[in-house]
């Protein structure tokens, strides 16, 4: 095999850490896939769209205004959390299989899951919190 026939190589912690961080627009998605992934155009379009909502409907919670990109956001924690927790021998197969490179995760992957888990699921408490108190009291509490 020659160097021309080689793919890059897809490091499985960089990958889970744009999912975390910038996932809500398909950066992770964008990494591992190409630019003609569509679902990470898809996640990337709720931000635009977003910013349309919020000019068109301003008098309404922000929760409504920007709900596209806060599932985007929610979605993108479950693929970190997928993608972390992905053995690095599935990963390699799928990911890397002509890199001619082994993955090898380590603590920072793991610090990295963690904090997703605890980030993810206080802004799923939160979001859920939100949405309760509109239907439900119209806002009073926020």
């Amino acid at each position: 095999m020659t160097s021309i026939d080689k793919t890059p190589h897809k490091n499985k912690t960089l990958a889970t850490f744009l999912a975390a961080v910038f996932g809500a627009i398909g950066m992770h998605r964008f990494y591992l896939n190409g630019k003609k992934d569509k679902w990470g155009w898809l996640h990337f379009v709720t931000l635009p769209v977003s910013m349309v909502v919020h000019y068109f409907y301003f008098g309404q919670p922000d929760i409504v205004q920007y709900s596209l990109l806060l599932i985007s956001f929610l979605v993108a924690v479950i693929e970190a959390l997928v993608l972390g927790l992905t053995p690095d021998e599935k990963w390699d197969v799928r990911y890397n299989a002509g890199s001619g490179k082994t993955s090898a995760s380590n603590w920072p992957l793991a610090l990295l899951l963690v904090l997703t888990v605890g980030f993810g699921a206080t802004a799923l408490i939160a979001a859920i919190a939100r949405t309760f108190d509109l239907l439900y009291t119209g806002g009073a509490y926020g």
